[in-house]
């Protein structure tokens, strides 16, 4: 803020926005006495450039247009409503005609001194810039009288300045017939658009302008200039209660002055949050983190009385449901990005519980919860009794908070691990929270110690063994185990592996493999061993694939058994006969052993085996 803009309007005047955070005692009763009551968004309304806040990038592109000489003869402000358009485009028109007293002087964005224009310019009663509703004049008459009197020069300052206010209410009829006048207007004419709905603007229009969007102000600013604002009237405010102020404006400056001078006469002293939440019908940020915490827990009970507590002390349900779901954003953002704790805007208990809370919730839940209460915002505001249906929002988030995705439910249901979901007819052996509802996704982890902790439910009897997993054979087995004939397939033939270890299986791809084989022995290995693994298809010449080790193997035994004298025997007695298949005696017992069947095929008829036990089984001569 500027220190000496303060100086510019008489005595008389309740002063803009640059305003001094000290004024003289002597001066407030002359001005309250001089002149009626302006509400603090007029009062301290944007005078020049360096009053303007949160609009940095737009400030820093018009100063050094102005310095260089390259002013556009057509400006496009668009933003949410309250960030500033208007005042912007009343700045420029100042910037355009600004002149010295003594005549001097030419466009320049340094306006911190007045000069002979600029308080008729800011006071919006300057003959020649003109200030248009176009919600009101929107018709084709209505430009045709612009486009009449544009030709005529200025009376008395430099440029006729044309401002727009809500430009995209102009006719389809309108907007043509102000196309060529916008794109050639005379040396003296500027035009200054200003506009919420961007999108209503035909791109003819904007394409003939230099656009600017005016950004939402953060939070953090919009606090630090209140307090400069309640400073200057002497009024003492709370900072939580600027907080909430900023945080209920939703970025618009024009708001938060409303909301600020609404509190100012709401409290008759000292503005607390108290305060504030009364007027706005808000919740308690604290209030809001212990239901939130409630929720998390499964505690349906106490969820719903803090709920009707807070709806008693006159917090309206939906914005008790807005306030946590801005949470649940919060505990996101704070997971995905710890330095938004430094935040100016958040509470003390927003910084420490948040990041607790960030700390020992998964993605999973957090995203879920976010889904629930948005589609939950909606039935609120449609229902007749909205505390009911806030009540089932949050009995519906407590039951689904921990809910496993399809992927866990199908695995728990594979391996008889899972435990029923709640309300599902749960085994009574599982403990249960003590209002009798819901998962709990903080239940085992409590973040809070209490004099009656609530019991963390067991999900499984029995930790079922992890699998061990040491080499490549070893995942192939256990692609055969969970019945993925596919996989398994792809395991023996199209991979060629470059290195194995605990974690991490590096391999290339034979010519033809599928592309996304690597994401889906991940995704499978992750299910199947609860471990992440890293699968990486690399450039490297790998080993030979399974099966290529197969048949190189079986064709080495079958040479081998054709190099014995008893095979060969059998070869030249019988021309024709070939070799179909040669099987360990060893292997082949063990394997019925294990099933527990008798090998009768392997031995010969008075139970003496084909060879002896170092020898390997010839079977299956084809004749």
């Amino acid at each position: 803020m500027s220190d000496d803009t303060h100086a510019a309007p008489p005595a008389d005047e309740p002063g803009f926005a640059g305003f001094d955070p000290a004024p003289a005692p002597s001066a407030a009763p002359a001005s309250n006495a001089a002149s009626p009551y302006r509400v603090l968004a007029r009062k301290y309304r944007p005078a020049h450039f360096g009053d303007l806040i949160g609009q940095d990038a737009m400030v820093r592109t018009l100063t050094n247009a102005f310095a260089a000489g390259r002013i556009p003869q057509a400006w496009m402000l668009t933003g949410v409503r309250g960030v500033g358009k208007t005042t912007t485009a009343r700045i420029l028109a100042r910037a355009l005609n600004y002149q010295t007293p003594d005549g001097g002087g030419g466009p320049t964005t340094d306006l911190r001194e007045f000069g002979v224009h600029c308080r008729e310019i800011i006071e919006g009663r300057h003959i020649d810039v003109q200030e248009i509703d176009a919600a009101s004049n929107n018709g084709v008459d209505n430009i045709r009288q612009i486009n009449d009197a544009v030709r005529y020069a200025p009376v008395s300052a430099r440029y006729k300045v044309y401002i727009v206010d809500e430009v995209h209410m102009l006719s389809t009829g309108a907007f043509n017939a102000f196309l060529k006048t916008l794109e050639e207007p005379p040396p003296h004419a500027r035009f200054i658009f200003a506009t919420t709905e961007i999108r209503k603007v035909p791109v003819t229009v904007l394409s003939r302008c230099q656009r600017f969007d005016l950004r939402r102000v953060d939070a953090s600013l919009l606090v630090e200039h209140l307090s400069r604002i309640c400073a200057a009237e002497d009024v003492s405010a709370e900072e939580e209660a600027l907080a909430a102020v900023a945080r209920a404006a939703e970025g618009s400056v024009r708001d938060s002055l409303s909301i600020l001078d609404q509190a100012i006469a709401h409290a008759a002293g000292t503005i607390t949050l108290e305060d504030v939440r009364s007027m706005l019908g808000l919740a308690d940020r604290a209030r809001v983190i212990d239901l939130f915490e409630s929720v998390m827990k499964g505690d349906i009970a106490a969820a719903l009385g803090e709920l009707r507590a807070q709806y008693d002390a006159g917090a309206d349900p939906t914005v008790v449901l807005t306030d946590l779901a801005e949470f649940t954003h919060l505990v996101t953002r704070l997971k995905l990005v710890p330095d938004a704790v430094k935040d100016n805007s958040l509470a003390q208990a927003e910084r420490v519980r948040g990041g607790d809370f960030a700390q020992r919730l998964s993605i999973r839940i957090l995203a879920r919860t976010w889904q629930i209460l948005l589609k939950g915002l909606g039935e609120v505001k449609q229902a007749d009794r909205p505390i009911m249906a806030a009540e089932m929002v949050l009995v519906r988030l407590a039951h689904a908070a921990d809910l496993p995705t399809p992927d866990e439910a199908l695995r728990m249901l594979r391996d008889g691990s899972g435990a029923v979901p709640s309300g599902q007819g749960a085994p009574s052996a599982m403990p249960r929270p003590p209002s009798g509802g819901g998962n709990t996704a903080l239940a085992a982890r409590p973040i809070l110690a209490s004099a009656n902790p609530m019991p963390a439910p067991v999900a499984r009897a029995v930790a079922a063994p992890a699998a061990i997993v040491a080499s490549l054979e070893d995942v192939v087995a256990l692609a055969s185990q969970n019945r993925d004939i596919t996989l398994k397939i792809a395991l023996e033939r199209d991979i060629r592996p470059v290195r194995f270890e605990q974690g991490r299986i590096e391999f290339s791809l034979v010519e033809g493999a599928s592309r996304t084989l690597a994401q889906d022995l991940s995704r499978r290995l992750k299910e199947w061993t609860g471990q992440t693994w890293m699968v990486a298809v690399v450039n490297a010449e790998g080993g030979a694939t399974m099966r290529e080790q197969a048949v190189a193997a079986k064709d080495q035994r079958e040479n081998d058994a054709a190099a014995h004298p008893a095979v060969k025997a059998v070869l030249e007695r019988f021309p024709g006969a070939r070799i179909v298949d040669v099987r360990d005696p060893r292997a082949v017992a063990a394997a019925a052993n294990a099933a527990e069947l008798p090998a009768a095929d392997e031995y010969l008829p008075d139970g003496e085996p084909l060879f002896d036990d170092a020898e390997p089984d010839f079977d299956g001569i084809d004749f």
